[in-house]
């Protein structure tokens, strides 16, 4: 089990944080503060958990908020527990609403898109199962940082410029209205100064949300779905043309489900099931597994062809198959089954001639459209704690596009995701929108363990970068030997349908051009911002050290004890 973790072949930018107490690692230094305040406070992995989590609602609002979906992966010290945290369409919305209005597809702004928030349901039953300090302690520094303001970080503050953009469009192409203005108004009051996104380094404060986390931490999550904040979302929504009601908040519920799993190499790989999208992880490492992935040269042609038909692969099938199992049958043991592993790989083309440096000659290898096959009986923010316990907390949270769809409820600081816009209007389709029902769902977190053994939790963000994230920094791991920090740092690729891939412009241009020799219409990208953001943090099972690493790509940091 023993790692060259400090050996590794691609020289990482930074090197990981190492303690034995505790670590915390996201993408806002403050946020894991917030969560190393817990464990110097004698709190567990959990309370840090949602004390980032929490934290990053107000220093990271680009990409979560209190109108935020979560999922987490938590090993207590014996056992791996998943939790959903995601939310349903309201009772009211129906595929016949987007009929009437002429819609093909679910919109991303506006109310149509807006499903129940549940990530203050995931931070209260997390605190009241696993949390060992209460929520009013847990939730203060966030609280401190609403009302008494935290500068903006650089990569953060380009996000939110970005925001201000998309919904100054918005409003000019003609928003919802009430009798007070448009519905991007209650967002230019809460999260512009002066009219605009606020610059690297200028303070931000928003004391509508701090007394909203107040209330939430005082009435342990009931104003949120069940009181004050519940009536406001609810008046908003009856006022403005929504459809979410106080019916619709106070019925839902986070929900304990059973982690999925496969093994790779020897290693078990653990994603939270559907309607989650990581089942597309695990099904391009079951694929992967048949390749001798050490023996190609990290970051080959070779290496890299086999990651972009593995990943085309596995979204085919995702895309097809992955929906609320609630609602829909969702074939997920058929879908992990390594002999249709087996059936799936053989599509893969290689090159005719393999030689040393992992290239070699081939012609067109790309698929240009794979499709899904036939099973048989189918803007976020990640964050990872530990303590010195033997606690792992893997958690995510995400409003999806940004800030959401726009919609934000005066005098709140809650902007409301936009989940629902991963719904297809399709009829038959597993995934088609229906009242009361869950999304398919970008936002995944990662664990991995050993014979029971519990190694590391690890997440990426990024819309559909997600499992593709996940899987690139599974293989830098486990074929590559790399650390938590040189596999987060290392260069990525993102697929983008058909035979369309983006390379990150640090890999090597022969490489990229041999690429596209074999067929990939290959786009070299020079921003990171596309390739995601990942954490990892990694227990040597034998000295107990912590491993942490953090995300070069966002304004990240990992904090150990």
């Amino acid at each position: 089990m023993h790692f060259s973790f400090f050996q590794q072949p691609y020289p990482s930018r930074r090197s990981p944080v190492l303690g034995l107490r505790g670590a915390v690692a996201t993408s806002q230094p403050l946020a894991a503060l917030a969560g190393i305040r817990m464990l110097l406070a004698g709190g567990n992995a959990v309370d840090a958990a949602i004390a980032t989590a929490a934290a990053l609602t107000v220093v990271e609002p680009t990409s979560n908020g209190l109108g935020s979906d979560a999922f987490a992966l938590v090993w207590d010290g014996h056992k791996l527990h998943g939790l959903n945290g995601s939310g349903r369409t309201p009772q009211a919305l129906t595929p016949e609403v987007f009929a009437r209005r002429g819609l093909h597809q679910v919109p991303s702004e506006g109310w149509l898109p807006i499903t129940v928030p549940g990530a203050i349901s995931a931070w209260v039953e997390l605190a009241h199962r696993f949390g060992s300090m209460p929520l009013t302690e847990v939730l203060r520094p966030a609280i401190e940082y609403a009302e008494q303001g935290s500068p903006v970080s650089p990569v953060i503050a380009g996000y939110w410029k970005a925001a201000e953009r998309r919904f100054r469009r918005w409003a000019e192409a003609g928003a919802p209205t009430d009798s007070s203005g448009d519905l991007v108004h209650p967002f230019s009051e809460t999260f512009l100064v002066n009219g605009r996104a606020p610059r690297p380094g200028e303070v931000f404060r928003c004391p509508d949300l701090g007394r909203s986390l107040r209330l939430i931490a005082e009435s342990k999550g009931e104003a949120f779905y069940r009181g004050g904040l519940a009536e406001r979302i609810a008046s908003w929504a009856a006022a403005t043309g929504g459809f979410i009601t106080r019916d619709d908040l106070a019925r839902h519920r986070a929900e304990w489900v059973e982690p999925i799993s496969t093994s790779y190499r020897g290693f078990d790989i653990w994603e939270i099931p559907p309607n989650g999208q990581g089942l597309a992880a695990l099904m391009a490492l079951n694929i992967l597994e048949g390749f001798d992935m050490a023996r190609l040269p990290h970051l080959s042609a070779h290496q890299l062809h086999l990651l972009i038909e593995a990943l085309k692969l596995s979204f085919a099938d995702a895309y097809a198959y992955i929906a609320d199992p609630a609602v829909a049958s969702v074939p997920t043991e058929a879908l992990l089954d390594k002999g249709y592993a087996q059936a799936r790989r053989a599509l893969i083309r290689q090159p005719q001639t393999w030689r040393d440096d992992g290239e070699g000659e081939g012609g067109c290898l790309a698929n240009p459209s794979p499709t899904p096959g036939l099973p048989q009986r189918a803007d976020t923010v990640y964050l990872c704690t530990a303590d010195g316990e033997g606690r792992l907390v893997s958690f995510i949270q995400s409003n999806y596009m940004g800030f959401g769809s726009g919609v934000v409820v005066p005098g709140t600081g809650i902007s409301l995701q936009n989940r629902g816009a991963c719904f297809t209007l399709q009829e038959g389709h597993p995934n088609r929108l229906a009242p009361g029902k869950r999304p398919f769902h970008t936002i995944i977190p990662g664990f991995i363990s050993r014979s029971g053994v519990p190694l590391a939790a690890f997440g990426v963000m990024g819309g559909d970068m997600q499992p593709q994230g996940h899987v690139q920094v599974v293989v830098g791991v486990v074929d590559y030997g790399l650390n938590p920090q040189a596999a987060i740092d290392a260069p990525r690729l993102r697929v983008l349908g058909g035979p369309a891939v983006a390379l990150e412009s640090v890999i090597p241009a022969e490489t990229a051009r041999q690429l596209a020799r074999w067929g990939h219409h290959v786009r070299v990208d020079p921003e990171m911002a596309g390739f995601g953001g990942g954490q990892m943090i990694w227990r040597d099972p034998e000295s107990g050290v912590l491993i942490a690493g953090s995300e070069p790509r966002k304004d990240g940091a990992a904090l150990a004890l």
